[in-house]
């Protein structure tokens, strides 16, 4: 590794990843060049730096406020108290469910007590063929109903 310079080797690999063979030759290799040496030095205050901003990040987020665990559980316990209540539920759905009971009533009211409109039951279709309404010349006005009953009746009647 003495004709090899190792800046290739820290800058692919992690400082904390290399074997001790790995770290031995580098050792090796830095006592005679001094490029290396330096470079091998930064690696390892690097790595030292990080290391220590790591445990910096840990220590602080296990400090974090004291009573947030305090506060989340007792409000935790205060909705699970609480539950479903029919109260609760009134409030939720209390509208809507008026709006529905005031509209069936309603509509049962319209169909049961209301009278339906006294209209004249349909008067019987004058027979007539198919012939006739078709080709029949007379002002008397045929209704549709009356020409369709005319030419289904006289295709029942073959």
């Amino acid at each position: 590794m003495t004709d090899t310079h190792i800046t290739q080797i820290l800058d692919n690999t992690p400082l904390a990843s290399l074997s001790d063979s790995e770290l031995a030759s580098i050792r090796a290799h830095t006592a005679n060049c001094a490029g290396c040496a330096r470079a091998f030095e930064a690696a390892q205050l690097s790595a030292l730096l990080m290391k220590e901003r790591v445990d910096e990040a840990a220590r602080n987020a296990a400090q974090a406020n004291p009573f947030f665990q305090t506060r989340v559980l007792a409000a935790w316990r205060e909705q699970q108290e609480r539950g479903w209540s029919l109260g609760r539920l009134w409030k939720a759905t209390g509208v809507l469910v008026s709006s529905m009971v005031v509209t069936t009533a309603a509509l049962a009211a319209l169909t049961f007590v209301v009278p339906a409109d006294e209209s004249p039951a349909p008067t019987a279709v004058a027979s007539r063929s198919a012939e006739s309404v078709m080709f029949d010349q007379s002002d008397e006005e045929v209704t549709n109903e009356q020409a369709l009953n005319a030419i289904y009746d006289d295709d029942e009647a073959r």
